[in-house]
């Protein structure tokens, strides 16, 4: 397998050139050094101003190194599955190795570092034919379909108040954003007048997350934030009973694709069905190897380009940079306690099969290039439910309903379709 590593003075100066990595390397002293094979590449940079030359490992220089075959993947134009820098690193001896770098000026400069193996691939950048605009055609409305609203919901003994918007009408459906993010995230559903003839869409922030504020009763910022089933089971079903909503139907993604499924073991018949986006019957891993996530030297560009990572590299450009706005922008110690229901708290495994999809229809849809919740996962999740759906989705990732929702939704609808129906069987 042949892979020329890139003329180092050439990388640095195309490094240089990119406004995205200028702003990523700003403040560092140091450098960044790529061993591909036998071959070093990268540049050295003094208070966020980059020059050529491969510096010498040290402080305040990052080593990233690998046999060939390692890199081929993340090197082509258009990558692969899980051909994606922290993952390989994540791999530790069977992936890419640091050497000596210290690990926390690897979380602070994550960014510079995943910009870098973008531009490893030369003219194109990331992607190489990847879509670099949003696909969105006509005059622009003077306003967006949604309206918002908050509602007050006591949830163990506490009064919060949630933020939700709505758009549509017909059978409701509840949407649940991914960990640290918000509904923000479901904007291109409310527009999709294919879904919202039929559907009342209802999207809402997370208790601490978006719009919705922490409870005025509490000294909540006295104590780690850790979110567990036992609460957040709470929120989809005290919104539909406040709303009075009669068995609606809940969708959600990642942390709220594992809480589709908890609620159809839980709670059965509450919900009509379940759609849980790159749902799986266990996660698992562990959550002290993304202390960058919540660190007081790291900022939240960090976690939220690490996202980057998750989607397809076909999806528009400006979509995936939503994500990560929306990632970036969250209050930090929301991801990290996301986490631990995401990683510790919530493990099926053991009673997916009790599962009752003639109470609860349970459809199970994964992306393509999630390496989280896999296609392998939910494969696995499907065939542990019986009568569940699965639906493998090509060119997307991790967050299907907002990097490239034009594709997500041409899933979607047969879904929905199913559940449209069966609804009407049942009336």
């Amino acid at each position: 397998m042949t892979v020329a590593a890139p003329d180092p003075a050439a990388f640095a100066a195309a490094c240089a050139a990119d406004g995205e990595m200028r702003l990523a390397v700003r403040y560092w002293t140091g450098g960044l050094r790529l061993g591909i094979g036998e071959h070093w590449t990268g540049f050295t940079v003094a208070d966020g101003e980059i020059a050529a030359g491969v510096p010498e490992a040290g402080k305040g220089v990052i080593t990233i190194s690998g046999p060939v075959e390692l890199w081929a993947p993340l090197m082509e134009a258009l990558p692969p599955r899980f051909a994606q820098i922290s993952v390989l690193l994540a791999l530790g001896e069977m992936g890419l190795q640091r050497g000596e770098t210290d690990p926390l000026l690897l979380w602070q400069y994550l960014p510079a570092v995943e910009r870098a193996s973008e531009l490893l691939r030369g003219p194109g950048g990331p992607g190489g034919d990847r879509q670099t605009e949003a696909n969105e055609s006509g005059p622009v409305p003077r306003h967006d379909s949604p309206v918002g609203r908050y509602i007050h919901l006591e949830i163990d003994g506490h009064d919060h108040r949630i933020y939700y918007e709505e758009a549509g009408s017909g059978i409701p459906l509840l949407c649940q954003h991914t960990a640290g993010a918000n509904s923000l995230q479901y904007r291109h559903l409310f527009e999709a007048s294919e879904i919202t003839e039929r559907f009342r869409l209802i999207a809402y922030d997370l208790p601490y997350h978006g719009k919705s504020v922490p409870p005025v009763q509490q000294r909540w910022w006295e104590h780690e934030y850790e979110l567990r089933g036992e609460f957040l089971r709470q929120v989809p079903r005290a919104l539909a009973q406040a709303l009075g909503l009669e068995r609606p139907v809940f969708m959600g993604c990642s942390v709220g694709g594992l809480l589709a499924l908890d609620l159809a073991l839980r709670h059965p018949g509450e919900f009509q069905a379940v759609i849980a986006l790159e749902g799986a019957l266990h996660i698992g891993g562990n959550r002290e190897e993304f202390f960058g996530f919540w660190h007081p030297q790291v900022s939240n560009h960090s976690k939220a380009r690490m996202m980057e990572g998750l989607c397809s590299p076909t999806s528009p450009l400006p979509y995936v940079k939503e994500v990560s706005q929306v990632y970036a922008s969250g209050w930090p110690p929301a991801f990290s306690g996301d986490l631990f229901y995401y990683m510790e708290d919530y493990d099926i495994r053991d009673r997916a099969g009790e599962i009752d999809t003639s109470a609860t229809a349970v459809h199970i849809m994964n992306g393509e290039y999630d390496y989280t919740g896999t296609v392998e996962a939910g494969r696995e999740a499907h065939l542990a439910i019986a009568g569940s759906t699965h639906s493998e989705m090509a060119d997307v990732g991790h967050f299907p309903m907002q990097e490239n929702p034009d594709v997500f939704i041409r899933y979607l609808l047969p879904i929905l379709d199913q559940i449209e129906a069966r609804a009407t069987r049942a009336n």
